[in-house]
């Protein structure tokens, strides 16, 4: 069994890679999950600031490898049963966690847009989204705060995401049955 990473600056297109890849089979584990957790148990509402405050808060917590560990039980138990696609791999540390842990199980897949694509998205999505001005503080905040850079140029593969859905679905389901076909 393998675990599928996949890193990428926000608007890149993880979620949807990553919804693809469970239609193709995958077992879908969404590192996002827990900040969303801890704002219901806050009774915060879901928006960039304070996602931010508890991304932060974890990491000062756990350390930056917060969501790697975190994720880790849920990520081994549906292991057990099939492949895994992580949603929001982030940080160096979190990278460094799971590649010691799983070694040549994990693969890294980095989904790869312009700034100009990726702004345009986030400022047009219907969950969570970002004005210009706000696209570009949490890229500057992910490469400066989170280490977010380097997984993303240790990718074991790269998916270049500037078409649409369509192009990419396509990207996706041709990776799917490579991985499947190389456990």
């Amino acid at each position: 069994m393998k675990v599928i990473a996949l890193v990428g600056m926000p608007g890149a297109g993880k979620t949807e890679a990553s919804r693809m890849f469970s239609k193709n089979g995958f077992i879908r584990i969404r590192f996002g999950d827990i900040t969303d957790e801890k704002l219901r148990e806050l009774g915060l509402p879901l928006n960039e600031e304070n996602e931010r405050k508890v991304r932060e808060s974890l990491r000062k917590q756990y350390g930056m490898e917060a969501y790697a560990v975190l994720n880790l039980s849920r990520i081994d138990e549906n292991l057990k049963k099939d492949n895994v696609v992580v949603d929001g791999l982030y940080s160096w540390e979190e990278y460094k966690f799971l590649k010691s842990y799983y070694k040549d199980k994990l693969i890294v897949l980095a989904i790869s847009s312009s700034p100009a694509t990726r702004y345009s998205r986030l400022c047009e999505r219907a969950d969570r989204p970002l004005n210009y001005e706000n696209a570009v503080s949490r890229d500057y905040s992910e490469i400066e705060n989170i280490n977010k850079a380097g997984p993303i140029v240790m990718a074991d593969i790269t998916l270049l995401n500037e078409l649409d859905l369509k192009d990419m679905e396509k990207q996706v389901k041709k990776l799917s049955l490579e991985l499947r076909a190389d456990v």
